[in-house]
């Protein structure tokens, strides 16, 4: 069930006026729960029971850790025999901590890599072992669920609050990931949305619909074409690839977000927003501040942090910041390539980490990085580096890469190559790609400024107007075969 399709909008609609007008909370989470399965079962039926039985594990996990077995302070026992106890407690807890963490590590990690080993040992080279679509964003929520327990969260002994958070279908498959105890609360406020709202959910769903439709979709046709193809691309055609496949990724899945945070708001909800103009930051640490938000504050309270974040010295700290980025890179993908994605961030945190500490001790390269000159070479430098890096994310064989590399300057490009790609294929040439390039970044520049810099935004009455017409202009300009969600496959 594609979000931007006709079906996805019935089903949203129909699920809607059955919602609301149920009095009872508990009988709305059933119809959410309900939903959220007919939608999962559209996909991966295969993988339905698996998701509620590691549900029903995690939801028994979370109770244990957050029993308290531990005798409250009395006349009748000690202080000895209290603090042995309380000690005994927290080692019980610690225990299942890392008994569920283990659990959906070892999950995650044997679907990434199952793949693997059933290519080497499949007779049947044709058959193809699939992951649990959400498999990623599933069990990161589950190990942050059962952390945020730990250190004091109360547990819900709820199962059908619990089951309708982990399987609620606007985030399920690609997040963003979401923390129990926020929208456990909101389930507790619930109020039928204002206009306002409404419009706000409406306009999302359609702008989601357009960077997705329009935008990543064209740009991945032009993505796939070139990468495919990569003995004829020139050197011209490979930049000019990289550049299109950092835009339709960050489109991609900036679009998904935005209808599922839409689609969520229809119900009286708000999903954390997942990113805020990545590509214009002037620093990598910045970047990892406004790109996919909720994986980074993830891998920050619930692996940097308890690493030692940057309180034990300049050199722990960057090895925190390395190890950090290689976890992120093998969350994405069992490929060589993710985890060398992975490791250039980390280098780039550190060397970011290390130029921040030479400018605090010379006060003329600190004031150099704050003057014009320096915060344009600066932002050249971070987003230079975030798109070479990219090349490894599309291309996570390491022959197709390291092709890649390799051949961005001085390689020509095949003349079949262009009558094929640009002639037949697109119907335009190089330098018009180029300029409709630099024409899309020149619009996420215009709405960077208005929205960032000048706080404008439009009113509720012209989202809803504009709603229908960026709809059909889907429907006219989309492709015809709508490409799928890239992080569908993390």
């Amino acid at each position: 069930m594609k979000f931007i399709s006709i079906l996805y909008g019935l089903f949203l609609l129909s699920v809607l006026g059955i919602y609301w007008p149920l009095k009872e909370q508990r009988l709305r989470m059933w119809t959410l729960l309900l939903a959220s399965l007919v939608f999962y079962a559209y996909w991966h039926i295969q993988y339905l029971p698996l998701l509620l039985v590691l549900t029903f594990i995690n939801f028994h996990l979370g109770l244990e850790i957050g029993k308290n077995t531990s005798p409250g302070k009395d006349w009748r026992i000690s202080e000895e025999e209290w603090q042995i106890a309380q000690a005994d407690w927290n080692l019980r807890r610690l225990k299942i901590l890392w008994l569920g963490v283990s659990l959906n590590v070892i999950l995650l990690l044997g679907f990434k890599y199952l793949p693997i080993l059933f290519s080497i040992v499949a007779e049947d080279t044709t058959s193809k072992f699939t992951a649990p679509l959400g498999i990623s964003f599933f069990t990161f929520e589950c190990i942050a669920y059962l952390i945020d327990v730990y250190r004091g969260a109360p547990a819900t002994d709820q199962f059908l609050n619990f089951v309708t958070y982990k399987l609620f279908f606007a985030k399920l498959i690609s997040g963003p990931i979401t923390r129990y105890h926020n929208l456990i609360t909101q389930f507790n406020t619930l109020k039928f949305p204002t206009a306002d709202r409404i419009a706000e959910a409406l306009w999302l769903i359609a702008r989601g619909a357009v960077k997705k439709g329009i935008f990543a979709d064209n740009l991945g046709t032009f993505v796939d074409l070139c990468f495919g193809n990569l003995q004829r691309a020139g050197s011209s055609d490979l930049w000019l690839a990289t550049i299109a496949y950092s835009f339709q990724l960050y489109l991609d899945f900036n679009g998904y977000v935005d209808i599922a945070r839409g689609s969520a708001l229809l119900f009286g909800l708000v999903l954390p927003e997942n990113f805020d103009f990545p590509y214009f930051t002037t620093s990598i640490a910045q970047f990892w501040r406004r790109w996919h938000i909720t994986l980074g504050d993830w891998l920050r309270n619930y692996l940097y942090f308890p690493l030692g974040g940057s309180r034990k010295g300049l050199t722990h700290t960057c090895w925190n910041l390395f190890i950090v980025m290689v976890v992120a890179g093998i969350w994405h993908g069992s490929a060589w390539g993710f985890i060398i994605w992975g490791a250039f961030h980390g280098i780039a945190l550190v060397v970011h980490r290390l130029i921040h500490a030479i400018s605090d001790r010379f006060e003329d390269i600190k004031h150099f990085w704050s003057n014009p000159l320096g915060i344009l070479l600066a932002w050249f430098l971070t987003q230079f580096m975030v798109f070479t890096s990219w090349i490894w994310f599309r291309l996570p064989n390491l022959q197709d890469s390291s092709w890649v590399v390799g051949h961005l300057w001085g390689y020509p490009a095949d003349a079949q190559f262009v009558q094929k790609i640009y002639v037949e294929a697109l119907n335009i040439n190089q330098h018009q790609l180029a300029w409709l390039l630099l024409g899309l970044a020149a619009l996420m520049g215009i709405a960077y400024t208005l929205n960032r810099n000048l706080k404008l935004e439009f009113n509720w009455p012209i989202k809803l107007v504009l709603t229908p017409l960026c709809l059909y202009c889907v429907w006219l300009l989309a492709p015809e075969d709508s490409l799928p969600y890239i992080y569908f496959d993390f």
